[in-house]
Order: C-alpha cells, then sequence, then structure tokens
C-alpha cells in the first residue's frame, strides 16, 4: 500500500502537529464547522453502538423464538426453535432493521453530523464493476487459500444448509443486510476511530526522532495498516462460532476482513468496500447454488 487518501482541505501547517487527525473532512464541511466534542466522544458513541448492536439483536432473537414458538411451531421445543437457522436469520434481521436508525441517530444527534452519509465516508464510488470484479476474485483467491488449510468436516454453518429454503434466505441475507450492517460498524464506525487514535499515538512515539517530513508518512502507514489489522481480527471472530473457532477458516474470514480495510483504506469509501463484501458473499452463494443443481442437493456440498 503506497497511498493513502489525502484531505486537501487540513491546512499546510496542521501538519507539523503530532497529533493532527489525517482522516478526510466529509466533503462540504471544514474543520471550523465540524462540532467540537471532547477527546473520548468518538469512544464513547462507539461503545453505545456496541452495546444497542447486542441489546438490539438479543431482543429480536428472543422475539423470533417466541413468535415461532407461539405462531408456527406451537408443538416444538424452545430448545429446537432456537437451533432453526430460520428463526435465527429472521430475528438477525429484525435487529439489523431497528439498528440501522439508531446508527443514524447517533451520527445525527449524538455526533451532530448534519450529513450521515458524509460523516461515515459512505462515498459511493464512480466505477462499480471494478469493486465487483474485485469481490469476485477475492472470493476465489481466498476459497483456493481454504483448500490448502485445515477445514473441519462440520461446522455450525452448515445447518443453515440443509434445506433450499434455508440456502435460499441465508444467501439473500448474505447479499443484502448483512454486509451493509457489517461495513456500517467494522469499516464506518469502527476503523476511523482505530485510525485516528493509532495515528496520535505513532505522531506522539515519532515527533522527537523524525523530521515531520518523514514522520507523517510513516504515522499514516503505521495508523491505517494497524487500523486494518485491528477491524478484521473482531470482524473474523464475529464470524468465529458460526466456524467452530477453528483456526483455518477464521484465518480466510479475516483475511476477508483485512481486504475490505485496505478497500475503505485506499479509496476513504465505505460504499466500495460495501461492493466488494457483497460481491465477495455473492460469488460464494453462486458457486454453491451451481454444484447443487439449484439448491436441490445440497447433500453435494458435505462431499
Amino acid at each position: 500500500m503506497t497511498s493513502f487518501p489525502e484531505n486537501s482541505e487540513v491546512a499546510a501547517e496542521a501538519l507539523e502537529s503530532p497529533v493532527v487527525d489525517l482522516m478526510a473532512h466529509p466533503v462540504g464541511q471544514t474543520a471550523a464547522t465540524i462540532p467540537r466534542h471532547p477527546p473520548w466522544w468518538d469512544v464513547f458513541v462507539l461503545v453505545v453502538l456496541t452495546l444497542l448492536t447486542v441489546v438490539l439483536l438479543f431482543v429480536s432473537m428472543a422475539a423470533a423464538v417466541i413468535i415461532a414458538k407461539e405462531w408456527i411451531y406451537p408443538h416444538v421445543g424452545i430448545a429446537e426453535i432456537v437451533r432453526m437457522p430460520l428463526v435465527a436469520v429472521f430475528g438477525e434481521v429484525a435487529g439489523y432493521l431497528l439498528l440501522l436508525p439508531c446508527m443514524y441517530l447517533l451520527v445525527t444527534h449524538v455526533q451532530n453530523r448534519s450529513d450521515f452519509f458524509a460523516a461515515i465516508h459512505w462515498n459511493w464510488p464512480a466505477n462499480i464493476g471494478r469493486y465487483i470484479f474485485l469481490g469476485f476474485a477475492l472470493s476465489l483467491a481466498l476459497q483456493g487459500v481454504a483448500h490448502l488449510l485445515p477445514i473441519p468436516k462440520n461446522l455450525p454453518i452448515d445447518s443453515f444448509f440443509r434445506t433450499p429454503e434455508e440456502a435460499w434466505v441465508l444467501s439473500i441475507f448474505g447479499i443484502t443486510l448483512a454486509p451493509l450492517m457489517e461495513e456500517l460498524y467494522f469499516r464506518g464506525f469502527l476503523y476511523p476511530l482505530l485510525e485516528r487514535y493509532i495515528g496520535m499515538a505513532a505522531a506522539f512515539v515519532l515527533r522527537r526522532p523524525m523530521e515531520i517530513a518523514d514522520a507523517i508518512p510513516l504515522k499514516r502507514y503505521i495508523s491505517t495498516s494497524a487500523a486494518i489489522v485491528l477491524t478484521a481480527a473482531p470482524f473474523a471472530l464475529l464470524h468465529g462460532a458460526q466456524l467452530k473457532f477453528a483456526w483455518g477458516p477464521v484465518l480466510v474470514i479475516f483475511l476477508v476482513g483485512a481486504a475490505l480495510g485496505a478497500v475503505r483504506a485506499v479509496t476513504d469509501s465505505v460504499a466500495a468496500g460495501l461492493l466488494v463484501h457483497v460481491a465477495y458473499n455473492a460469488t460464494i452463494s453462486i458457486l454453491m447454488f451451481v454444484a447443487t443443481d439449484g439448491f436441490r442437493h445440497l447433500e453435494r456440498l458435505n462431499q
């Protein structure tokens, strides 16, 4: 990685500050018009968002189980309903739909940023096909890597592909709401926070032994690289339970997260990462669709 987004609105003299925030300001907002908050305010917002995510997903999953028990599967035990893939997916969908307006309100009312998409660096790319192809290529490449790693035969995620209905629902979820929410949280909220504070720490360490002209590019490299890694790690752990936390498949997901973080860093665009993420998941679903004759022979996945 040899280049990073430049912020044309940061004054030249500001670059001499060892703790300058080099994150690009949203289009149309200068540093003077962005509301001032305490230094820890962004951390507070992320903590609130994380707690809201946990609570809303727990409540929505519990509600999905109760609804399924009362109106759909009245003669099935709670323990069995909890393990039903469709119940889990619809519970997660409900939780995400509740979380979306919370994200919007946190940005516009807690952070006082009037333009939500500019604040999270959505920045829809001009060349959509480039990122779709990148996601396709990334998916094929990492599936090749996966064949070289120890992958357990039976994983919890396999239970989501027992019937054609479950395969269809999970595939649609995997190319729509799931990647959107993951990119918003990991690359929209978490990544810039890590990049900023790691950059501040790096600037503090580098300000004495190095000249400013040399320290700033190194600071950018350290903050961006570390933020990519530290964003990919929880992204991989989020999927760990579905993979028995086996190091082989978790490593593959970590590499996916690192690639998505690199796209975010180079393009300064959450939307670009979303396109790659959707294409990555879509490629896997399409290959499974073809291999199982339209999800009609899912037993082939275990052969």
